[in-house]
């Protein structure tokens, strides 16, 4: 093989430098990124944008002017944070252990909760829980991170003094409940009884009816109310946590029940359309008693576990 040219020499100098060129990511001067985060070719990071520590952005990534991405978040390859035409919302906010799939696309406004994972192509309006897991266009909820699957619908037959049938659940004190049916020609029956087979006496009751399907419900706490829950028409799913495991229980069908303890986070979803959610709660309404904030319902579930 014959020595190059002067100009053939020149040409491949001048490749290698835009290809060098054009691996580089573009960080506004005012921006701020993280000790240990790294960045992908061509991902660009506007102004005042704040990336936390020990973060990946991949190729592509647009992160746009006041964007907040907490520690730990990884964005995929393309994904883009819209802002808002002429400022009229916040910028989105990441919370930490976060995942953001490639392509997905996450609109002014949205808070993804900690450990959330949009999946590839998700289109975010809306914010996300902590732990949720998102895709589509709009992003609806598909389940939660690590939650495991509760026990299956059973449905119990015999006499009305017929014993429940409870199964336990990985959460703790959080117990599914198979009710007896009574067949008969005129309808059919099913029945429990408070503080035999539900371990408590209920002072109050709420029913939830009509939520479009994309729509989540609860994501609270107690701290001393106990609650139990039964779809009395069509389904919807129950997440519980205690702080350290997750399940996930679909109601659907009279029969069956699941008990909430207090210090659970709970959380409704996947409704159907004419799901009608059924639920007695230990005491009278009082607000001072929800935990709102799933943070503050992992401080304050550790500082009671550590007692």
């Amino acid at each position: 093989m014959g020595l190059m040219t002067d100009t053939e020499r020149e040409s491949l100098i001048d490749a290698a430098m835009r290809a060098q060129r054009e691996r580089y990511s573009v960080v506004d001067p005012s921006a701020t990124v993280g000790r240990g985060t790294t960045l992908g070719p061509h991902a660009f990071v506007d102004a005042h944008a704040v990336i936390g520590d020990d973060c990946v952005v991949e190729s592509g990534a647009h992160i746009c002017r006041g964007t907040v991405i907490e520690h730990q978040v990884h964005i995929g390859a393309h994904a883009a944070f819209a802002g808002a035409p002429g400022g009229g919302q916040p910028p989105a906010v990441v919370k930490a252990g976060a995942w953001i799939g490639a392509n997905a696309s996450i609109l002014a406004g949205v808070v993804i909760g900690a450990k959330a994972i949009v999946r590839p192509g998700a289109v975010v309006a809306r914010s996300v829980p902590p732990g949720a897991i998102v895709e589509g266009n709009p992003a609806n909820i598909i389940g939660y991170v690590d939650a495991a699957p509760g026990p299956g619908t059973a449905p119990q037959h015999g006499g009305p003094r017929g014993g429940a049938r409870v199964e336990e659940t990985a959460v703790k004190g959080v117990t599914v409940h198979h009710f007896p049916v009574i067949p008969d020609l005129r309808g059919s029956l099913t029945v429990g009884e408070f503080d035999r087979q539900v371990p408590f006496t209920p002072k109050r009751y709420f029913m939830v009816f009509g939520v479009p399907s994309r729509e989540i419900r609860g994501e609270h706490a107690h701290h001393q109310c106990h609650q139990f829950l039964i779809c009395v028409r069509g389904s919807c799913a129950v997440m519980a946590d205690d702080g350290e495991h997750k399940v996930e229980v679909l109601l659907d069908s009279p029969d069956r029940g699941i008990y909430l303890p207090p210090m659970t986070w709970g959380v409704q979803y996947k409704y159907s359309a004419d799901a009608m959610l059924l639920v007695f709660a230990s005491d009278y309404y009082d607000n001072a008693d929800y935990i709102r904030d799933y943070a503050d319902f992992i401080r304050i579930s550790g500082q009671v576990q550590a007692r």
